[in-house]
């Protein structure tokens, strides 16, 4: 189990480029199954659950080309169908939580597709009705075999457009059901659609694929089924979690970071959560500053009540950055309230960091009231274990804004999520190690 041996209260300088979005890799790369000409992605994260996905990509028959650092080429010309069926497929595809969104394709392609229950996060219940229903709606037959926990998804003509309305605005289901209606028979439209940025990113790529999707941006979507999808190249936005995970570091660090090639506007309601936690964004051309800080300060509502942050559907703050919200609260002056709705078992790393001093009342599984300690460096050193890739980075942060040297264990989390967070934090004058005894 590989661990990162963190020495805290270093102040931090300088500027890094943040990533490719890691959801949207998982959602482009599966629409790459809906075309058997070339396609070419830019700004790919080498980071792991890309890598697993990839790789699970070509063991379907998938051509997969590398030909930049972060730049991939893809075609699906020559795909082994039968393949889903065999223990190796299960294996993988059971390790993935992306490993979903290749039922939509498939399906629309190739007429079946088996799944595993997949893997992820264990950070509750994490259902995938949304994608089966759909699928149904669309002309499929699904059914789930108990014993072997696989999900059977066939249609034994082309799938038929409909109009459908989401139980829940799930963005792995909107970006399946989407693909799938590409190539389905006459008009589907999809209301209460997710409408994330990674969801606008996979439209436009799709469209430039020869789709066409009317609504991009909205929560109406509607698409119109063609014969055939051809060849495009697509360019990946910027990783907005990533790009939240080291403003949560300038803040619990104090220091000054520039973050490259960023375009505020793109980031959502996050920023003026950002400002609201006291904590400063400054846009410079296409770049933002987080300048350098000795302490920060959380507002109150306008009738004086407690702040709260919750996630929400786009353009709502996402459920990813509220661990980070959390443990950048620690060190505020002022309260907050975390409400975590989606998952019940996200906030369980909390008493990590109360391990380390931090003043938190952990109410219930959704809901945690954060005391801060009104100063930067109030936290002391502990051993830790990531139990998910957001909790792993929350837990780096801390570490790093703590006295002494933490441990934490099971880095393979964070790596899944975040392309070599160690060698780029200490670039910037990190003190990280990591270690994989």
């Amino acid at each position: 189990m590989s661990t990162f041996i963190v020495e805290g209260g270093h102040r931090l300088v300088g500027s890094l480029t943040p990533q490719g979005a890691k959801n949207e890799a998982l959602e482009v790369i599966c629409a790459t199954l809906l075309s058997d000409e070339l396609v070419t992605i830019d700004n790919v994260p080498d980071i792991l659950d890309v890598r697993n996905l990839i790789r699970l990509l070509e063991e379907l028959g998938v051509k997969v080309s590398r030909a930049g650092s972060h730049t991939y080429t893809f075609q699906a010309d020559d795909i082994d169908i039968d393949y889903i069926h065999t223990p190796e497929f299960i294996a993988k595809a059971q390790s993935l939580r992306g490993s979903v969104m290749i039922i939509g394709p498939l399906v629309a392609r190739f007429g079946r597709a088996i799944l595993p229950k997949p893997g992820g996060d264990k950070i509750g219940r994490r259902r995938l009705d949304t994608h089966f229903l759909g699928m149904q709606s669309l002309g499929a037959r699904f059914r789930y075999i108990f014993d072997k926990k696989i999900y059977d998804i066939t249609a034994e003509s082309r799938l038929k457009g409909t109009y459908m309305l989401l139980d829940e605005a799930s963005v792995t289901g909107t970006a399946n059901l989407i693909m799938a209606a590409t190539l389905a028979e006459g008009v589907t439209i999809i209301y209460n659609a997710a409408c994330e940025p990674y969801i606008q990113q996979l439209c436009r790529m799709l469209i430039s694929m020869g789709a066409r999707i009317e609504g991009v941006a909205s929560n109406l979507l509607r698409i119109t089924g063609v014969e055939k999808l051809h060849g495009t190249t697509h360019r990946m936005m910027p990783d907005m979690i990533e790009v939240g995970s080291f403003v949560g570091i300038a803040a619990m660090t104090g220091s000054q970071l520039t973050l490259k090639d960023v375009d505020m506007s793109a980031l959502g309601i996050m920023p003026e959560a950002f400002r609201r936690l006291g904590i400063e964004m400054r846009q410079n051309g296409t770049d933002i500053l987080i300048p350098e800080t000795d302490g920060y300060q959380i507002e109150t509502f306008i009738d004086g009540s407690i702040m709260t942050f919750a996630d929400a559907p786009w353009p709502g703050l996402s459920p990813d950055l509220l661990s980070i919200f959390l443990v950048v609260a620690t060190q505020a002056q002022g309260s907050v309230l975390i409400h975590q709705k989606m998952f019940e078992s996200r906030l369980f790393f909390v008493d990590k960091l109360i391990d380390m001093g931090a003043r938190i009342i952990l109410c219930d599984p959704h809901r945690a009231a954060v005391i801060g300690s009104g100063k930067l460096g109030t936290l002391h050193a502990t051993n830790m274990v990531s139990p998910d890739i957001r909790a792993g980075i929350a837990m780096l942060i801390a570490a790093l804004g703590a006295k002494g040297v933490s441990r934490i264990q099971n880095i393979d989390q964070i790596d899944r999520g975040y392309e070599n967070i160690d060698t780029r934090l200490i670039e910037l004058g990190a003190r990280i190690e990591r270690s994989d005894s």
